[in-house]
Order: C-alpha cells, then sequence, then structure tokens
C-alpha cells in the first residue's frame, strides 16, 4: 500500500490511549506497508492545520516508555468538524498523499470518521479511515468494551474501598461520603466501584446510575435507611445525575455551556447532593470528586487494558491494510474464567451517535447495585493483580 498513515488522538485522554499508538506505530512498521508513519497534533485541531509529527522513526525504547505513559501523547481536542471543513481535509489528504487514517477515540471520534470515509467514497478518493475505540465511558456499541474502561473501573474500585475507610474511621464526624465520578448518561464507572465490595457492610452502600433516576425524596429515604443501619453512608454517583423529573441534580450552566458535540457540561452533582443531605437529614456529608485522575492516572492501569489497547491499535493497522474503510476495531470476549478477547470490527454507521449504556441485567433490581453478572464482567477487566484486601478490628458499626 503506498501513500501515508496517518494517525490521531481525541477526546479525553486516559491511561492506555498511548498503547493503542503504539501498537498501531508498530504494526505499521512490521509490514512496511506505507510511505510514512505520521501522527497529527491536538487531534482536529491539528487535523484542518496539517500540524504533523513524524512517527516511524521513533525507536523501540521510546516506543516503549510511550506505551506506558498517560495522556494523550499527540495531543487532544473535542473539535466537531463541519462538512464544509472535512471537505477541506480531504483535499489536504490528497496533497499530502495520506491513503490511510486511523483516529483514536471514542463516540465523537467515531462520528469523525464516519464522515470522513463517507465523504471520500463520494468523491472516490482512495482512503482507509479506521476507528480505534477509546473510552473510560464504556459506552461505545458493537464492542465488549472499550479501551480505558479497564483502567478506570481498577481506579474508581480501590478509590471506592480507600475512601470508605476514612468514612468508617469517623462516622461521627462525616458519616455521609459521596464520590462522584465520570462516564457521562452511562453508569459503567459507577457500577465499577462495587468490584471491590466483600461484605454488605463494605462500600459502596447506594448507587446512583444514571440509568436510574432518583427523586430527591427517595434518594434521602435511603440514604437515612442505610445511616440507621450501618451508621454511615458511601455513596458513589453519576457526575451527569438527573431526578426523576429529569432535573440535573449538578449545575446544567446556561444553554450554551455544552462541548462542541453537544454534550451538556454538568457541574456540582456531589456538592449539591452533600447539600441536600445535610439540609434535609441534618447528617454532616462530603464529597470526593476525583476528577482527571481517575482517568489516566498509572497508579491503577490495568495491565488487561494496556494489551488490549495495543492490540486494537494493531487490528486498526491490519484493517487498512485489507482495504477496509468506515469501521471501528471492536473487541470480543471468549470467556470470563478464564478471560479471553479478540479483536473484530464493526461498521461504523452502527457506532457513530449511539450510546450502549448499562443493561438491566447488570443493575439489581431495585437500582441500587450491581448483580453477579456485571462482576462476572467487570473483574478481567480489571486485571489479574490482586485488589487491597483490608481488615477490620472490631465492630464495624458504632
Amino acid at each position: 500500500m503506498a501513500g501515508t498513515l496517518l494517525i490521531g488522538q481525541a477526546g479525553g485522554a486516559t491511561a492506555v490511549i498511548n498503547s493503542s499508538l503504539v501498537g498501531a506505530i508498530r504494526e505499521a512498521q512490521r509490514h512496511e506497508s506505507f510511505d510514512g508513519i505520521w501522527g497529527i497534533r491536538w487531534g482536529a485541531e491539528g487535523l484542518l492545520q496539517g500540524d504533523f509529527i513524524e512517527l516511524g522513526s521513533l525507536p523501540p525504547d521510546t516506543l516503549t516508555a510511550l506505551s506506558g505513559t498517560p495522556g494523550a501523547a499527540l495531543g487532544s481536542s473535542r473539535r466537531k468538524l463541519s462538512d464544509e471543513e472535512v471537505d477541506v481535509l480531504l483535499d489536504l489528504f490528497r496533497r499530502r498523499e495520506i491513503r490511510t487514517f486511523l483516529f483514536i477515540g471514542g463516540n465523537d471520534s467515531a462520528d469523525t470518521v464516519h464522515r470522513v470515509a463517507q465523504l471520500a467514497s463520494d468523491r472516490n478518493q482512495e482512503l482507509q479511515a479506521i476507528a480505534v475505540p477509546k473510552t473510560i465511558d464504556n459506552d461505545l456499541p458493537m464492542t465488549d468494551h472499550s479501551p480505558g474502561y479497564g483502567s478506570i473501573a481498577r481506579y474508581i474500585t480501590i478509590a471506592t474501598m480507600d475512601s470508605a475507610k476514612d468514612t468508617e474511621s469517623m462516622p461521627t464526624m462525616y458519616p455521609v461520603k459521596v464520590i462522584e465520578v465520570m462516564g457521562r448518561d452511562a453508569g459503567w464507572v459507577v457500577a465499577a466501584s462495587t468490584l471491590g465490595k466483600r461484605e454488605s457492610h463494605d462500600a459502596p452502600h447506594l448507587l446512583c446510575l444514571p440509568e436510574r433516576r432518583v427523586s430527591p425524596e427517595n434518594l434521602l429515604r435511603d440514604v437515612a435507611r442505610i445511616h440507621q443501619e450501618f451508621g454511615r453512608v458511601v455513596a458513589v454517583v453519576a457526575e451527569t445525575l438527573r431526578d426523576d423529573q429529569g432535573r440535573p441534580f449538578g449545575d446544567p450552566g446556561s444553554s450554551e455551556d455544552r462541548d462542541p458535540f453537544g454534550h451538556p457540561l454538568i457541574r456540582g452533582t456531589a456538592a449539591a447532593l452533600c447539600r441536600l443531605i445535610q439540609k434535609e437529614l441534618g447528617l454532616r456529608a462530603r464529597y470526593d470528586k476525583p476528577g482527571s485522575l481517575q482517568r489516566m492516572s498509572m497508579l491503577c492501569a490495568s495491565s488487561v487494558d494496556l494489551r488490549e489497547a495495543d492490540e486494537v491499535g494493531r487490528a486498526a493497522v491490519r484493517l487498512a491494510l485489507d482495504g477496509q474503510t468506515d469501521r471501528m476495531v471492536t473487541l470480543v470476549r471468549d470467556g470470563d474464567e478464564p478471560y479471553g478477547c479478540h479483536t473484530d470490527s464493526a461498521s461504523l454507521a452502527n457506532v457513530a451517535n449511539r450510546q450502549r449504556v448499562v443493561p438491566d441485567n447488570f443493575i439489581t433490581a431495585d437500582g441500587k447495585g450491581t448483580t453477579e453478572a456485571f462482576h462476572r464482567y467487570g473483574f478481567p477487566l480489571v486485571g489479574p493483580e490482586p485488589l487491597p484486601r483490608y481488615v477490620r478490628l472490631g465492630d464495624v458499626q458504632r
């Protein structure tokens, strides 16, 4: 295959996004089928400006270190390209003889690749455009899971266990803890917090998933009941949690307070819940919000996640070499015990602008916890490294 391979990264960075980049570079080097291997600086912003960097001559030791580096090494953005800009982009590709385009990202990036591939086809322009999955939200359809999720799942699992120990240590000072996690309108990250729960009095005691809206009255009733039973409450909530009327508990901002793809930027969900609990129940409440650490910390990176991120990068190159376009690499699970997974692909028409939420069989009937089916799904993704084992001295209640 003549022509240049161009690779970009987009959206929120993760602990393993660079592993996908390295996998693609190494696979391309192995086949020696491209005139050059280039990277895009700053995502869609750099695409339009032709801000490219040469990647094909990076030495092996640099690639090895890069695969374990968090954040988007090429730089990222959330720029949404207009139809006119996609046309300009394809003109640039033709001038620079770019015939393979790989974009590492989530839902919005899949939409970008889909539009680029469709317009290239309409113009009869030779281009293999492949989406490489990446999102801590784990909400991409057509794939068992997304690279990035296993690492944030491990982080949130351990963070919940650790934060709960703080609450357990001083239940009379701050008996209620609210942990706010990422995930947009899918509750995969919220659900991951339950993977360290071994007994009923272990945290989290309450989940607030975006798939299950809750009225303020019912939420307060649950907090009061759990506090009476255990003397403390640790709740894990989605950043976009809404009440039974569809209103966000946090601040939705103005109608203009959205990202370029139209997603509302809701802020302060956990803080609002703490104020509500303290006002209505008279219980001191505090919150933890890991922020960007949760999606890109190497402290809790999953070895399974790192390996699979590399594999989807390699698979994307192979798809392009096979003449495929307008596809996304997918992960197909072969089994839970022992865990196995292989790569495949799906049409971007079935991915772009679609979202996969946590299915009903992963959520308990009362909507406040996760089932054994979710545990079978989630445990392999956080990696074979054991989770911490914490002990208690004496009664857990006060």
